[in-house]
């Protein structure tokens, strides 16, 4: 597998590997509690250049890559979830990177991939999480501008936010296709930002709510087309859905290192825990998991680097990394016993950000319902796995 990457990614792994043990994990407590990612971390994070994932070179990013985004969220997942929502790749970048204007990218990738500003993609909604369609958020056309209202919740970054996505409904005759359009543009009047969630897993994302009220966007701060939001949403939520899938193998990483290190250290009824077979069972459950996981990771991760559009695969990946995310760390939990749910102890940190992945960029119920309905749609595939592409 490490054979298979390329050199510069192999670098760029093992010197965030570095960064995450000796400035993130220490500090996982502090972010935990203050639910905030400390400056300082996002600067030396900056200098890494984490915030240049999947922004291309001419824009001061690291390019496009989705196998070192993946390898990079990977890596950095072993530590607080939450750090992972400001230095990794983002939606917002990839989306102006995919679908903005010349004048959209060099007006705002470079200071996002310089990490001078944050910015926050608006579309959940409290009716509109799986459903991307359902959304209810309107942009209504006056005296030759868009102005915007509705209300947006769960936004990551949003709390740090300085550039702001929107997607909201132009055409209300049309679900969906058609009938969504994106807007673009730095924080103004009419963007109301609330205070940060708290939530089990990922804290310090900056998630919060985010209130439109007769907020105006001009024409040129459409991101694509209007009516084109629809695919928009799809070529980001799959990326996304895919760096969730990374993020999830970063906690089964963590999870087993943990748990190979306990078991050995820790001695009940004369021996190393690890030599009893219900632990044996255990980690070598978490190793099949860890290995399948990445696997279909960085297939799929490499299917979008060579141009193809892996929405099965990424489906897949998905849901099997995530489900196995859980069951890692209810594993190390269990291995580790009191304190496993203790608070001093990074396995209890591990669950909970395990948990709310399954639920991040469409959960595993979604994911299954896609996967299930292109197999029934296209078949098996006979050039891949089971679902791939035919």
């Amino acid at each position: 597998m490490l054979e298979d990457l390329p050199e510069e990614i192999i670098q760029m792994r093992d010197t965030l590997t570095r960064f995450v043990d000796k400035e993130i994990l220490p500090r996982a407590a502090q972010i935990d509690e203050a639910n905030e990612v400390p400056e300082d971390l996002l600067k030396q994070g900056g200098e890494l250049g984490l915030f240049g994932l999947s922004i291309d070179e001419q824009y001061g990013g690291l390019g496009i890559s989705e196998l070192l985004s993946c390898v990079a969220l990977e890596t950095l997942s072993r530590g607080p979830g939450g750090v992972t929502f400001f230095l990794a790749p983002s939606a917002p970048g990839a989306a102006i990177q995919a679908a903005g204007t010349t004048q959209q990218k060099e007006r705002y990738l470079p200071a996002l991939a310089a990490g001078d500003v944050f910015s926050a993609f608006c579309l959940s909604e409290a009716g509109a999480g799986s459903d991307a369609a359902g959304i209810k958020t309107r942009a209504v056309r006056r005296d030759g501008k868009w102005v915007v209202n509705g209300s947006k919740l769960w936004i990551s970054r949003a709390a740090k936010a300085g550039i702001f996505l929107v997607s909201a409904v132009t055409d209300p005759d049309k679900r969906g296709k058609g009938g969504i359009t994106i807007f673009i543009g730095e924080k103004r009047p009419g963007i109301t930002v609330a205070s940060p969630d708290r939530q089990l897993g990922g804290r310090g994302s900056g998630s919060a709510e985010v209130s439109f009220q007769d907020c105006v966007f001009s024409d040129d701060e459409v991101l694509g087309e209007v009516g084109g939001g629809f695919d928009v949403l799809k070529f980001i939520l799959g990326r996304a859905r895919l760096w969730a899938a990374a993020r999830a193998v970063g906690v089964q990483q963590r999870a087993l290192e943990l748990s190979l290190a306990h078991t050995q250290d820790r001695v009940q009824f004369g021996q190393a825990l690890g030599r009893f077979q219900a632990i044996k069972m255990k980690l070598a459950d978490m190793t099949a998991d860890l290995y399948t996981s990445r696997l279909l990771l960085y297939r799929a991760a490499t299917l979008f680097d060579q141009g193809v559009d892996p929405a099965q695969e990424v489906a897949i990946a998905k849901l099997f990394a995530t489900e196995a995310g859980c069951r890692a760390a209810d594993a190390a939990v269990q291995m580790h016993g009191a304190m496993g749910v203790s608070q001093e102890y990074q396995v209890e940190r591990l669950y909970r950000d395990a948990r709310s992945y399954r639920i991040l960029d469409g959960t595993s119920d979604i994911q299954r319902l896609m996967i299930a309905s292109a197999v029934q749609r296209n078949g098996i595939g006979a050039t891949l796995a089971p679902g791939g592409i035919a």
